[in-house]
């Protein structure tokens, strides 16, 4: 069977577009509910590429659902459900272009922070504790080399760009933005996260290096999760058959995509350069392969 071509961006006439944003098209359904809508665009060094991958937003709307209902003993989450067939007939009236990659959602107050929390030495991280021997006020050893785990995961918070590039701020900044009640809590929950998740993808034979999270508070006060959840947008996903100190790791998740780019030196200025035919589906392959490795089934 024919997969369906890939979705670039969504037009739903029966409902009001709240955010486009990189990847997700979010919608209005009513005062207390969102819908949010995962498409196939990609977006790397802050921009995002004219080539879609194919079923990305359909592995992005599953993985999530499978991580916040897995955790959710943890904290609560705003996911209500992502079978269309659920929802109000506002969405159901648009079934053919939301089935697979839409999450009906509860909508909340965010918090401007993203909750980044990092088990291994890489990616902006790494070029941190190049830099300074530290990440966002954290001092780690001397001599530590690219994509070495950490003693213990540490938080590492930063501000939230709608475009360009989030910044990575300290413990005591984040605390003068929220407060420090507020920042203790979501520290103590996003460790708590990472490592229940990373345990878990260890025994399915995945390193989760580091990922994001994002959280809100919902109409009764109530501190939950909400977003995405340890998807290959939001995580680094490193198979541990490969995994080597020392280098840059093999990955599931959009790396790929910025390795090519490296490549063909591109100089990260708008506008991003179109994928190959190859580059894309391959990338679509490793989203698929991190599902059915974490889930134990096809998608």
């Amino acid at each position: 069977m024919a997969c369906a071509a890939p979705v670039v961006e969504t037009t739903l006439a029966h409902l009001t577009l709240v955010r486009r944003g990189k990847v997700r098209d979010v919608y209005a359904v009513d005062e207390k509910h969102l819908l949010i809508v995962a498409t196939d665009r990609i977006s790397a060094f802050d921009s995002v590429l004219p080539t879609p991958i194919p079923r990305k937003g359909e592995v992005l709307t599953a993985l999530s659902r499978y991580w916040f209902e897995k955790l959710s003993h943890i904290v609560p989450n705003h996911l209500l459900t992502t079978n269309v067939d659920e929802m109000p007939a506002n969405v159901s009236k648009e079934a053919d272009q939301l089935r697979g990659r839409s999450m009906f959602v509860r909508r909340t107050d965010v918090f401007p922070i993203e909750c980044v929390v990092r088990g291994y030495l890489s990616g902006s991280g790494w070029k941190d504790y190049l830099r300074t021997g530290e990440i966002c006020g954290h001092r780690l050893p001397a001599g530590l080399r690219e994509s070495e785990q950490l003693e213990e995961p540490i938080f590492t918070p930063a501000t939230k760009a709608e475009s360009g590039h989030d910044e990575n701020i300290s413990e005591e900044t984040m605390a003068s933005i929220i407060g420090a009640g507020d920042t203790k809590f979501l520290r103590d929950v996003s460790l708590r996260l990472y490592q229940e998740a990373s345990e878990y993808a260890r025994s399915r034979g995945i390193i989760i290096a580091d990922t994001k999270f994002e959280f809100g508070r919902n109409s009764e006060r109530q501190i939950i999760l909400i977003d995405e959840a340890l998807t290959p947008d939001s995580s680094r996903f490193w198979p541990a058959e490969d995994y080597a100190v020392g280098r840059s790791q093999s990955s599931f998740d959009k790396q790929y995509v910025r390795d090519y780019l490296e490549q063909v030196g591109w100089d990260k200025q708008p506008p991003a350069p179109s994928l190959p035919p190859q580059i894309a589906q391959a990338t679509s392959e490793r989203y698929l392969e991190a599902y059915r490795v974490l889930v134990g089934r096809e998608l």
